[in-house]
């Protein structure tokens, strides 16, 4: 056994690296599994089913202000992970202040802009709930926006800690702030009764605590070389961090519109309470896509480095090799499927699962559409890491443009009933398993002219 271990361990340094950032990933997010199927069992014993839907309704508005970061983490990911690559830690440093100088100035505007148009908004229309929660939910999300701004900015740290391939520690923060979370609603159970303000709090707050302590360890000990400083903002190179962000900026847009509005149409068609069993299914079979998550995370600026240094025999070898562990993913997911009505009841409790209603056509789209993102994803990472992401970026366009009238059809001409969005979204991110890997194989072979090599 040892020595199969120190053999997994060998080979060329990059590969040996990543090997070590989706061991440790792996163990970090199977803590992080638990932690968060904990919250949510613990979350559903402090507030009833139709309050947790508004929570999570709420959540998936937040994602949608997420675009406003307009794509400069993932410009700072390929530019530092470059700048890295070739060990140039002045421009380094240059590309980390200047980064985040725009991004605070950025969401400074867009937070006045949100908290003087919140004044005017009637959160109970808009979750499609009692107009008796309208004072809470006004409350609720001034609490929640306020951090979910501030978490903007401290979160670059785990921008630059994946561009120095190193993702297995960015990873940690998530499951060190959802044990946080766990703790305090656990004392909340026991304390209060259910509130969505306490909980916004509770799940507000820990996340940063977490970030402000990583990014003040970090830059003064590991980074200090980089770390950001008012002397070396330049915006001059802020043109090529926004060139690359903004693209990318326009991929999150839509990847948000296909895969972060199922919660609200849902809400609007079936009502609040009817999100929570759609994301009980969704939450278990994601675990496909966390677990592909970990194991491609290490390999984007590992993709950047080997591009700039012309390594293409490595890139070859290690998409053929995760192509292989997807094959794993496939087999995983047919486990899941079969274990899924236990679990379920052993998770919520059975009492509780006799009140909702998860059908076995949710859990074999659900599937498909895992399986079919995280086909793709192995090749995106790749064109994510060399940049070369304007077909992506008009693919998923095209894809977020048809999302909600396909939805809209099925649910409302075929009465297919939640099922319709994820028929949705497997229909709509057409880009990922088809033309993906058609991209990377004219990129490899240098046959990518044109949009193709942009």
């Amino acid at each position: 056994m040892f020595e199969k271990i120190v053999i997994f361990f060998k080979g060329h340094k990059r590969t040996v690296k990543a090997k070590k950032n989706i061991v440790a990933s792996l163990i970090i997010k199977g803590i992080s599994i638990i932690i968060g199927f904990l919250i949510i069992r613990i979350t559903l014993d402090y507030l009833d089913q139709t309050k947790y839907g508004i929570w999570l309704t709420l959540s998936s508005f937040l994602t949608w202000f997420a675009f406003f970061e307009i794509g400069l983490g993932s410009g700072l990911k390929n530019k530092l992970a470059e700048a890295l690559a070739l060990k140039d830690y002045d421009l380094a440093k240059i590309y980390v202040s200047t980064t985040y100088s725009i991004l605070a100035i950025v969401i400074s505007i867009v937070a006045i802009i949100f908290f003087i148009g919140n004044s005017f908004i009637d959160w109970t229309i808009i979750l499609n709930t009692d107009k008796l929660l309208s004072k809470e939910l006004s409350i609720l999300v001034l609490i929640v926006f306020n951090f979910f701004f501030l978490q903007f900015v401290i979160k670059l740290i785990s921008i630059v800690l994946i561009a120095d391939q190193r993702p297995a520690i960015a990873n940690s923060f998530g499951p060190i702030g959802n044990l946080l979370s766990l703790i305090f609603i656990f004392i909340l159970t026991k304390t209060t009764n259910g509130s969505l303000i306490y909980l916004g709090w509770v799940l507000s707050v820990s996340p940063i605590i977490v970030l402000i302590v990583a990014t003040i360890y970090f830059y003064k000990t590991d980074y200090k070389k980089i770390a950001p400083s008012i002397n070396f903002i330049d915006f001059s190179y802020g043109k090529d961090l926004l060139n690359l962000g903004l693209k990318f900026f326009l991929i999150q847009i839509s990847a948000l519109i296909m895969f972060q509005s199922s919660n609200i149409i849902i809400t609007q068609f079936y009502g609040p309470a009817e999100v929570t069993p759609f994301n009980l299914a969704y939450k278990l079979f994601s675990v496909i896509t966390m677990l592909f998550t970990i194991i491609v995370s290490p390999f984007w600026a590992a993709f950047t480095e080997a591009w700039v240094i012309k390594d293409l025999v490595w890139v070859k070898k290690t998409i053929k090799n995760l192509l292989y562990i997807w094959l794993g993913l496939v087999v995983l997911a047919v486990i899941l499927f079969i274990i899924s009505d236990s679990f379920f009841a052993f998770w919520i409790g059975e009492d509780k699962m006799k009140t909702m209603l998860i059908s076995k056509k949710l859990k074999i789209l659900l599937i498909i559409y895992f399986l079919l993102f995280s086909f793709g994803g192995i090749f995106n990472m790749f064109i994510n890491g060399v940049g070369k992401i304007t077909i992506q970026m008009y693919s998923l366009l095209i894809g977020a443009i048809l999302f909600v009238p396909i939805a809209f059809f099925f649910i409302k001409y075929l009465n297919w009933g939640v099922e319709s969005v994820v028929i949705a979204s497997i229909l709509a991110n057409f880009y990922s398993p088809i033309i993906a890997p058609y991209q990377y194989y004219k990129i490899l072979n240098k046959k990518a002219y044109g949009i193709w090599n942009k």
